[in-house]
């Protein structure tokens, strides 16, 4: 009994969705006059084909001037950017046309993860980095990378033609540029991996940023497990997709039996193998992948015409091919002896849209049988239905992968809420709906809420979503990337670093400041040299203060700052002007049971200790001054490391009181030399008056 799986994950990736969407969206618009594509929008030449019979057509940027021109007279036309992005002038030049002609519009369908790498290149790249991209050089998506980047920029294949480029390690020893490595969003997981090694031995501070798309990943990892376990793997894509090549090389590695094919009808003859495993590459529609796999999954091909000879009945699901087409119908040619009818109700939704230029005889189509009448030899058909039941399982395995959809609310019943999700009725639970018990749900109706699959019913079609659940996943997702951001932000801080940054807020204990998207602290004991206990006596919300980083805790991501620096310093100012020895004004700002402090200047106090105020024995400094008192005071000692002043009264009166005594003794000294210059004057006086009676002298 032959075995045959399909990967979960095989075709249409989540960019290459959300263009063919867009498209089919577009063609419904009546609006809408002309529709082209820069480029073929996916790698798959069958839905480029269906998307030329439906009229839109791929143009180069050459001819998109012109097209620009024509919609002046024709009408809305749109401009698809494909998947894969373009050159950035190429985008500018499109844009610079959109606002030249009003009816010229240019939609964006450059996947998303192919936008983030353009963001890197954009944001990260400068004349000192060195881009490295691992990738196809030639692929139009490595083209409109390269295109952003500013400075040195290489694209390689593979880790060998990288390190053929970088030169023997260490690579460049004399060379100062940053690297910079990305890889292309379908690129081999294997190689990338490789590269990354490579590059971390290389090089200590090389950015690397994990570009290939987590899809792809997903897809190559299955398709690797599948190929493991299968004597044949079929990989369903176009020969000139990129993700496609890479998968077949990478089951052809494991599987040497492995097939790349565009269509069932490349199917080689796999009749005797017994375990096949089927993948496909992002750019493959379902309708292929599913034409291969059921035409794998028959045991023997002459059996299904043996089953279309078998009676039809109501309810069964038939395949047929179209015999004539009118505005009103389709006839089928089911290789039964009935003719399949299917009225244009029930073959499309949109109700102006033409039969005649959407089927043409020859077309396969599949249909639910109505209803069987033999005896007018025809079955009415209805394609609608199988294409309701084909896009339900296609909505259940989408949900499968990616719970979160969006949706409008519809209405009230009994206990929730019913919303339409693609055209599909789910179902909200009250309690899941966000609104409080008891609240009002009807506020809810005609609303746009996005919404997590939290159960499928798959027999009895039915889906329950919970609005809470994806409030709380979004809620994660917010949470998960601030700290993606801050843990990017925080890698690139080093102790040292200056920044010029605001003040955000104030608490009591120091001022925080915004470095680009993470918070740093100044603590208050940073903001001064003095003691300060609010940090609004420094600093103020909004002012623009210089910081640098003074320490990093990875762990808590705390950010400790640096503000004050030598040249605040009020001390060390005053220091450098004044000695010891010097006679300074003070101001008595506190007094203590030992002693009273002093200003000699703003933000420079000094201690004038009991034993330095006065020259008695002081207790109690308080009755010999008072605060807010102004004194003259000696600096006896400055302490630059500790920052303090001693001070002095007492000295200055002892020097006062050392110039008091020498006054005294020196007016003494002065008055007893008066005194005996008087008493050997007096002498003096007295011999001069007995002179005359001294008859001789004696000898």
């Amino acid at each position: 009994m032959r075995q045959v799986t399909l990967a979960k994950n095989a075709g249409f990736c989540f960019g290459v969705k959300r263009a063919t969407d867009y498209v089919s969206r577009l063609l419904r618009e009546p609006a809408v006059k002309k529709i082209y594509t820069l480029g073929t929008l996916i790698h798959n030449r069958r839905y480029i084909g269906e998307l030329e019979e439906k009229g839109v057509f791929s143009i180069t940027i050459q001819e998109a001037e012109r097209v620009a021109a024509e919609s002046d007279t024709l009408g809305k036309t749109v401009l698809l950017i494909r998947t894969h992005g373009i050159p950035r002038d190429e985008e500018n030049a499109l844009r610079a046309l959109e606002k030249k002609h009003p009816a010229f519009h240019v939609e964006d369908m450059t996947c998303p993860f192919v936008k983030r790498i353009h963001r890197i290149a954009d944001t990260e790249t400068n004349e000192d980095t060195r881009f490295l991209l691992l990738g196809a050089k030639d692929h139009a998506e490595c083209i409109g990378i390269l295109s952003h980047v500013t400075g040195e920029a290489a694209v390689f294949s593979t880790t060998s033609e990288l390190e053929a480029y970088l030169g023997a390690s260490p690579a460049r020893p004399t060379d100062t540029k940053a690297v910079i490595a990305a890889a292309q969003t379908t690129g081999s997981v294997s190689e990338w991996k490789k590269t990354q090694k490579y590059l971390k031995k290389l090089y200590t501070n090389a950015k690397i940023f994990d570009t290939i798309c987590n899809v792809t990943e997903t897809r190559q990892q299955e398709a690797l497990a599948l190929a493991g376990k299968s004597d044949c793997m079929i990989v369903i894509g176009c020969r000139d997709s990129s993700n496609t090549q890479k998968l077949y090389q990478l089951c052809k590695e494991i599987c040497p039996d492995t097939y790349l094919v565009e269509h069932a009808d490349e199917l080689p003859d796999l009749s005797e193998r017994e375990r096949i495993s089927i993948t496909a590459g992002a750019s493959t529609p379902d309708g292929i992948i599913m034409e291969v796999y059921h035409k794998m999954s028959m045991e023997d091909y002459a059996s299904l015409l043996d089953e279309t000879l078998k009676p039809i009945h109501t309810g069964d699901i038939v395949v047929g091919t179209v015999l004539a087409v009118t505005d009103k119908c389709v006839y089928l040619d089911l290789g039964t002896k009935q003719t399949g009818l299917i009225e244009a109700d029930k073959l499309v939704a949109d109700p102006s849209a033409k039969i005649t230029s959407l089927y043409k005889v020859g077309d396969q189509i599949k249909a639910f049988v109505v209803r069987v009448d033999d005896k007018e030899g025809s079955v009415s058909l209805d394609k609608l239905r199988v294409d309701r039941d084909a896009g339900w399982y296609t909505f259940v395995e989408e949900a499968k992968t990616n719970p979160i959809k969006e949706g409008t609310v519809t209405a009230v019943v009994k206990g929730g809420l019913t919303m339409d999700i693609e055209g599909y009725r789910v179902f909200v639970p009250a309690s899941q709906s966000g609104v409080a018990k008891d609240g009002d749900l009807s506020a809810l109706v005609g609303t746009t809420q996005k919404v997590k699959i939290i159960d499928i019913d798959e027999e009895r079609k039915r889906t329950v979503a919970s609005i809470k659940s994806y409030q709380y996943e979004a809620r994660k997702i917010a949470r998960a990337e601030r700290d993606a951001a801050r843990d990017e932000a925080f890698s690139k801080l080093e102790v040292g670093q200056k920044y010029v940054a605001k003040i955000k807020n104030l608490t009591s204990y120091g001022a925080f400041v915004d470095l680009g998207g993470i918070d740093g602290m100044i603590h208050k004991s940073e903001l001064s040299w003095r003691n300060i206990k609010n940090p609004a006596q420094v600093v103020s919300v909004g002012q623009e203060v210089e910081v640098y980083i003074k320490e990093l805790d990875p762990e808590t991501h705390r950010i400790s700052l640096g503000y004050k620096t030598p040249e605040m310093d009020e001390f060390t100012k005053f220091a450098s002007t004044h000695s010891v020895g010097d006679i300074v004004s003070a101001k008595i700002v506190s007094i203590v049971s030992f002693g009273a402090f002093a200003e000699v200047a703003e933000g420079v106090d000094g201690l004038i200790h009991n034993s330095r105020i006065s020259l008695e024995h002081v207790d109690k400094p308080e009755n010999y001054l008072t605060v807010g008192q102004v004194v003259d005071a000696q600096i006896t000692g400055i302490d630059t490391e500790k920052r303090q002043l001693a001070l002095s009264i007492r000295a200055i009166l002892e020097a006062q009181k050392r110039a008091e005594d020498a006054a005294a003794r020196e007016a003494e000294r002065a008055e007893a030399q008066a005194a005996a210059k008087a008493e050997a004057e007096e002498r003096a006086k007295e011999r001069a008056e007995m002179a005359p009676y001294i008859v001789g002298s004696i000898d």
